[in-house]
């Protein structure tokens, strides 16, 4: 589980009677608003509804078995209590809590893994922090970065004063932590900047794994694909693909369109075939609540998880290839590279001795047929059929083929 939580989700997407178009956290960004109207939103930031056990729960219900939090996005504000700088939930806000402690003693009870995302480079109301060039989504390109004096100021200042003290503090002040989530380098992460970090975090939390994004030259523990992007193919090493529920990251009251359980199980079930990991969003509100789409969406992938659960957890890559589809060899795609024409009637994962075979367009025959097998088949059997009764099977030097007609498609 991924969660976007700031004072973005005041605004919600809309500022001054306009809304804006793209992603809820960058409403700072986009409507160029001032530090210290930006500020003032926090004295309206009170969540009282936020309940850190129900959170966890929705993470366990979802058969989620880590979480990553914002404790500071691109906007320079703490979601923690920071001496480091005030701008944060317990000294700006008559919420006065810091909901990452009990956030983290919510996800410890239920044995789900903590961690942190900290954005490192862009800090938009810290003097010196750095801030996004150029084009951002379909936004115009602004020559300037800056929209706000304040802003004006040394990066490595900022870096020294704020970033890798506030880093230090969610290090050791919220337990064993899992996973820090850097994100957003931008040009100013250099390997030398990149390498503080990198140090601290596994000085302070040996086990505590370093994202993709923390810049520099090879200082992640493992690889970050952009935002919602699934490789077409395998592809080595350990990473992940971070994605929304629907088109923000965090809360935008507008944004409704919120992807189907269906195609969830399926992205879930390609990037473990791949390889990958999915680390899927939400964006709670600004009184704390979680949308119920979100919390609807994420139970109904538990359930299934429930019942293919082995399929899934602990799985590694497909044993085959050619279900993922094939490059067009008519066809080009937007940089003018053949497109890859993407097949999604079935996937495959994979353990010692074992293939699971998921089916998303069952055969009108009620066969089915895999490519060959050098290893002989023994088995074959339904993950949800309590029983495990065993399925026809006939396997040849053209291929497997697992005959079952009396189950439909589940």
């Amino acid at each position: 589980m991924f969660i976007h939580w700031g004072l973005y989700s005041l605004p919600a997407g809309e500022w001054e009677g306009k809304q804006y178009p793209g992603i809820g956290e960058w409403i700072m960004f986009k409507a160029r608003i001032p530090i210290a109207e930006y500020e003032d939103l926090a004295r309206q930031f009170n969540p009282v509804k936020f309940d850190a056990d129900a959170w966890a729960q929705l993470a366990a219900d979802a058969g989620m078995k880590y979480l990553i939090i914002t404790s500071k996005h691109h906007d320079g504000f703490a979601m923690f209590g920071s001496k480091a700088d005030k701008f944060n939930i317990v000294d700006a806000t008559p919420f006065q809590r810091d909901p990452m402690k009990e956030l983290a003693a919510a996800c410890a009870k239920r044995g789900i893994k903590f961690g942190f995302y900290y954005s490192q480079a862009q800090d938009w109301t810290a003097p010196g922090g750095a801030i996004w060039t150029g084009r951002h989504e379909n936004d115009p390109v602004y020559d300037i970065p800056q929209w706000d004096p304040k802003q004006k100021g040394d990066f490595d200042t900022y870096l020294n004063t704020k970033g890798i003290p506030q880093v230090r503090e969610i290090l050791t002040n919220y337990g064993p932590i899992a996973i820090i989530w850097f994100d957003t380098p931008l040009t100013v992460m250099s390997v030398e900047r990149a390498a503080k970090l990198e140090k601290l975090v596994h000085d302070l939390q040996p086990n505590c794994l370093v994202s993709g994004r923390l810049g520099g030259k090879f200082q992640s523990d493992y690889d970050s694909e952009g935002d919602n992007k699934i490789p077409d193919l395998t592809r080595a090493g350990a990473w992940e693909t971070p994605a929304t529920l629907n088109d923000t990251w965090g809360f935008k009251k507008n944004d409704h369109n919120w992807k189907k359980p269906e195609d969830l199980t399926f992205k879930l079930v390609d990037i473990v075939s791949k390889g990958g990991n999915y680390l899927l969003n939400v964006g709670p509100d600004s009184e704390g609540v979680i949308p119920q789409p979100s919390q609807d969406a994420l139970r109904s992938m538990g359930r299934w998880l429930r019942v293919n659960g082995e399929s899934i957890y602990g799985a590694g890559r497909t044993a085959f290839g050619e279900e993922f589809g094939a490059f067009s060899k008519t066809k080009a795609d937007d940089r003018g590279k053949p497109l890859f024409e993407v097949h999604n009637e079935w996937r495959c994962t994979t353990k010692p001795g074992r293939l699971y075979i998921h089916i998303f367009q069952w055969p009108a025959s009620g066969e089915f047929v895999l490519p060959p097998i050098k290893e002989k088949v023994v088995k074959a059997c339904l993950l949800a059929d309590p029983n495990r009764a065993p399925l026809r099977t006939k396997q040849s030097v053209n291929g497997v083929s697992v005959l079952c007609l009396e189950v439909g498609p589940s």
